[in-house]
C-alpha cells in the first residue's frame, strides 16, 4: 500500500512502478540495473531546456565531460556536477535535463563528470575522476568563461556524496578553491545504515536499505573502506574552513537522516549551511522533472545558490 502521506505526484510514480512488477534492482546485474534505471527514470525525466551549447569532451586523464554554457556574458559562475545512482548506475544522459535546467535557471556553466562506475572501478576511481575534473575546470576557467572564484561543486545521492568529498579534498589540497558545495540528499555515511530514516523507510518509497547495500557493496573495494571520509564525509573529524552548503532531502528517503546530520555538523563547524527538506517526497525526485512539481523547486533553489555564489 501507498503511504498517503506521500506528495499525490509521487503515489502515481509509486503505483505505476508496483504495477510494472519489476524485479528489484539489487537482484539484476550491474548492466541489467544500468538498463533498468534508464527505463525507470525516463518517463519522469521531463524535457530538456534550451541552453547556449552543450559539448562532450575528454580531458586530460581520460575523463569525459559534458560542458552546458548558458546565454549571458562571460565570466560565469560554474557547477561542476556529479550525477547519481549509487556510484553504479545513471550517466550523463539520465541527468541531462537536470543539468540543461540548472544551467539556463542559474546562468552558469555546468560541467557534468561520467566519472566511472563500479563494479567495474572500484573506490576510489570516482573520487579520483571527479578530483581531476574539478582540478580541470579550475585550471580552465578563462578557456570555459568561468570565474574562478565563483566555482561550485555539486551533485545528487552518490553524487552528492563525490561533491563533499570534493569540498574537503579542495580545502586540504592547495589551488583548488570551491566556493559552495551543493549536496542533494547526499550518501554521507556508509559504514552505518542505522539512522530512523533507514528503519522507517527500508522498503516502499523508491529507494530501499537492501538497494543500498547493493549499491555499497559493488562500490568499495573493502569492508573498512566504509570507514574512510572520502567514502563517508560524515566521519570526518574536522568540517572547519569548507565552503558553503546547500543541503536538500526529502522527508521519506532512507537518505534523510545522514543528509541533515551533516548539514548539522556543518553548521556546529562554523560553515554557512541552508538545509531544505522537501514534504512528501522520495528519492530520486529530484530527477523527476517531468512529473514533479517539487523537483523543479528543488532545481531552481539549486540554481539560485550557484547564481549567487562566491558573491
Amino acid at each position: 500500500m501507498i503511504d498517503p502521506r506521500l506528495d499525490p505526484q509521487i503515489q502515481v510514480i509509486l503505483q505505476e512502478a508496483e504495477a510494472s512488477d519489476d524485479p528489484p534492482l539489487e537482484s539484476l546485474s550491474p548492466t541489467a540495473a544500468r538498463l533498468a534505471a534508464i527505463e525507470g527514470l525516463a518517463p519522469w525525466r521531463g524535457e530538456p531546456e534550451p541552453v547556449a551549447s552543450v559539448e562532450n569532451r575528454v580531458i586530460d586523464g581520460g575523463v569525459a565531460v559534458r560542458i552546458y554554457t548558458p546565454e549571458g556574458v562571460a565570466p560565469r559562475p560554474a557547477l561542476i556536477y556529479f550525477h547519481g545512482g549509487g556510484w553504479v548506475v545513471c550517466d550523463l544522459d539520465t541527468h541531462d535535463v537536470v543539468c540543461r535546467a540548472i544551467a539556463r535557471r542559474s546562468g552558469a556553466v555546468v560541467i557534468a563528470v561520467d566519472y566511472r562506475l563500479a563494479p567495474e572501478h572500484k573506490f576510489p576511481a570516482a573520487v579520483d575522476d571527479c578530483y581531476l575534473a574539478t582540478r580541470w575546470v579550475a585550471g580552465h576557467t578563462h578557456e570555459l568563461g568561468i570565474d574562478p572564484a565563483r566555482i561550485a561543486v555539486g551533485g545528487d545521492s552518490a553524487g552528492g556524496n563525490l561533491a563533499a568529498v570534493m569540498a574537503l579534498r579542495s580545502r586540504d589540497e592547495p589551488g583548488l578553491p570551491i566556493a559552495l558545495q551543493v549536496m542533494v540528499y547526499p550518501v554521507t555515511d556508509l559504514s552505518s545504515f542505522d539512522t530512523p530514516s533507514y528503519k522507517e523507510f527500508a522498503e516502499g518509497y523508491f529507494l530501499t536499505t537492501s538497494e543500498m547495500v547493493w549499491f555499497r557493496d559493488h562500490y568499495l573495494a573493502r569492508p573498512e573502506d566504509a570507514c574512510n571520509i572520502q567514502a563517508s564525509p560524515l566521519l570526518a573529524r574536522d568540517l572547519r574552513g569548507l565552503p558553503p552548503a546547500l543541503v536538500i532531502t526529502a522527508e521519506f528517503d532512507p537518505l534523510r537522516d545522514e543528509g541533515e546530520a551533516y548539514a548539522r555538523r556543518l553548521k556546529e563547524a562554523g560553515v554557512r549551511v541552508q538545509c531544505t527538506r522537501y514534504g512528501g517526497m522520495v528519492h530520486p525526485f529530484f530527477s523527476l522533472v517531468g512529473g514533479v512539481k517539487q523537483a523543479l523547486e528543488a532545481i531552481d533553489e539549486v540554481s539560485k545558490a550557484v547564481a549567487a555564489c562566491g558573491r
